[in-house]
């Protein structure tokens, strides 16, 4: 029986690598490893954006209402 790829062609789309941390590595060739970093890298720069983000947002908060520490006199 023919699948609506085999009727239309499409071919399968290539999954792109997930990495957990503390796998194992050693199976994986220079271009996995490769591949991997820049998962890393591209995670490690969405996480330190968002952190600076929260940062901004929380020391504007505590200008308008305060720090916890001044309240605690």
């Amino acid at each position: 029986m023919a699948t609506l790829d085999d009727v239309f062609g499409a071919s399968p789309v290539a999954k792109l690598p997930v990495h957990e941390i503390g796998q194992k590595l050693d199976s994986l060739s220079v271009d996995d490893l490769l591949a991997h970093l820049q998962i890393l890298r591209e995670e490690v720069s969405r996480l330190e954006a968002d952190l600076l983000k929260k940062r901004d947002s929380k020391q504007a908060a505590e200008r308008f209402f305060g720090s916890p520490q001044d309240k605690s006199d």
